[in-house]
């Protein structure tokens, strides 16, 4: 897609969006400047049409983007005022709102689950299948590991004696134990998921785990959010709420137009354009606000807290956390 379609399909999603949604309440679009944040990952897939844009002169405020390679470059700048928001896992939107007292609020859920459990053959078509098997994972000490367990004790099994749970510091370790060990599984994220497949054609998904744990009627995985300084909001309340309006356009963007949004995130060195344009779908882009994000939230850190109250900072947030103007 040339340069001058691109800009003019993201016109029409943005002006049909500040039309249409509740986040727009004036006809104030004065542009901003606002510094935001990401880390190289699948909660950077919502933001990047909205860096794009900026870059190109034709959003409504003016964004500065920091693609980090760690969380705690982002939390750093969070914390210090040098980002005014930023896309972050979900735990860790949690853990910065109890270290600030407040500060750092949540304003959106941009990625659902991205986990996956791969496997070589058809052995595994549910969660109990995976008894007697080793699973090899990254995430030892984080959401992964509570995930994984938590799923598995909800179908019965034992995380500790049915299965043999290996951990590896980085998913090119999990997917060459799984070379060496075609009878086990792995449970990898995306875009990995996509990676190893395309490397390895006998490898297949066998379980999403995101449908698994909705199965369960415990709500859902929330992989990513947005948050955003507390005073930066009180501050710039309009070019906020313009934010949220031009970040939806932008989920929008990414699900609808899959291989622009992948060369995009080629372009900005997050993914190659080849594993995106797979992965994409299967990554979960949203944008949720208001009391369905707070009631998502709630429930899976609900889950991380019973499992390790330090995961998602000591304890579970108030309702203060939560960013509730302005939205649908």
């Amino acid at each position: 897609m040339k340069t001058s379609k691109v800009k003019i399909v993201w016109l029409l999603i943005s002006c049909f969006i500040l039309s249409v949604l509740g986040g727009c309440k004036s006809s104030d679009t004065n542009p901003a400047d606002i510094n935001i944040g990401c880390m190289k990952g699948p909660t950077a897939i919502g933001m990047i049409q909205l860096i794009s844009s900026s870059s190109e002169g034709y959003a409504i405020n003016n964004y500065t983007p920091t693609i980090a390679g760690t969380a705690d470059e982002i939390s750093t700048g969070l914390i210090n005022g040098t980002l005014d928001i930023a896309a972050v896992p979900c735990n860790l939107a949690s853990v910065l709102y109890n270290k600030t007292e407040g500060e750092i609020v949540t304003a959106a859920i941009n990625t659902l689950g991205v986990l996956y459990i791969i496997e070589t053959g058809e052995a595994v078509s549910s969660v109990n299948d995976l008894k007697g098997k080793t699973i090899y994972s990254t995430g030892q000490g984080a959401t992964p590991e509570y995930t994984l367990r938590y799923l598995l004790t909800s179908a019965g099994l034992n995380p500790d004696t049915d299965v043999t749970i290996e951990y590896k510091s980085e998913a090119p370790e999990v997917v060459a134990a799984l070379t060496q060990n075609p009878e086990a599984a792995a449970m990898l994220p995306q875009p990995y998921v996509t990676a190893a497949a395309t490397s390895n054609p006998t490898w297949r998904i066998a379980l999403d785990v995101t449908a698994e744990w909705e199965a369960l009627n415990e709500g859902t995985i929330v992989t990513g959010v947005i948050v955003a300084r507390r005073s930066f909001i009180e501050e710039n309340p309009q070019a906020f709420a313009n934010f949220l309006t031009e970040y939806e356009a932008s989920t929008t963007y990414a699900n609808e137009y899959v291989a622009q949004t992948a060369q995009l995130l080629e372009q900005y060195d997050i993914f190659k354009a080849a594993i995106a344009t797979k992965a994409i779908p299967y990554c979960n882009v949203t944008c949720i606000t208001g009391v369905e994000m707070q009631e998502k939230m709630l429930a899976y850190l609900q889950v991380l807290y019973d499992q390790n109250p330090k995961s998602i900072g000591g304890k579970l947030p108030e309702e203060g956390m939560f960013y509730l103007e302005d939205t649908k």
